[in-house]
């Protein structure tokens, strides 16, 4: 079976859960800013960056029409609502941090498959469709990063983000491309993989390994 037709089946998601996912990530962007006392401009940049900076990469590198950020009417008024809430609620929302790390964890693996399928759908090989997958669970991450002017987040030890896409769409890819499993299960299975690994590495301190000098 080629990738293509294996794929021909990918997860759909509803437009809720699609648009749930966008303002948790504007919701991290948007609240960082507010902490660091950011103008209302800033706010908006870093909500935007947080919601769909994965999102936008992704569809320039697959080059396949306008990005998805763009053309979906309901993305970009959906950040700026996300944007104002956290201007003005800043505070309340901190307060919600366990609930924002669980639906962080959700939003990193839902991104990761469905960079991943896109990216098996266009017919990339193998390696291609892990690095989209992964790029697109983090790629809002270090658009923020550079904004801010620091050192990207997933470059530096600390609990798994990167680690844990990198796994999830490396498990999608050999699962519904050469063992070719249902494109469905896998997906709901890698969305799991990836939000249990991120909520365990938060919980319980893991951080992702650093080079070692044999």
């Amino acid at each position: 079976m080629s990738t293509l037709a294996a794929t021909a089946e990918t997860l759909r998601v509803p437009a809720a859960v699609d648009l749930a996912a966008v303002v948790v990530g504007a919701l991290t962007g948007g609240l960082l800013a507010a902490r660091e006392g950011f103008a209302v401009s800033g706010v908006l940049l870093l909500a935007v960056s947080g919601g769909l900076g994965g999102g936008l990469i992704r569809d320039v590198l697959l080059a396949a029409g306008p990005p998805v950020a763009l053309t979906n009417p309901a993305y970009l008024p959906t950040v700026a609502i996300t944007a104002a809430v956290t201007f003005y609620f800043s505070g309340w929302l901190s307060r919600l941090n366990p609930l924002l790390v669980a639906l962080d964890a959700l939003t990193l693996g839902l991104f990761t498959v469905i960079g991943a399928q896109k990216a098996q759908l266009a017919g990339l090989p193998s390696a291609s469709v892990v690095f989209i997958g992964t790029l697109t669970a983090v790629g809002g991450a270090v658009i923020r990063d550079v904004l801010l002017a620091q050192r990207a987040d997933i470059v530096q030890p600390g609990p798994y983000n990167a680690v844990a896409a990198l796994l999830g769409a490396t498990a999608l890819t050999v699962l519904a491309g050469p063992a070719g499993l249902a494109p469905i299960p896998v997906a709901l299975l890698v969305i799991g993989l990836v939000a249990t690994l991120r909520v365990l590495a938060v919980w319980r301190g893991w951080e992702a390994p650093v080079a070692v000098d044999l």
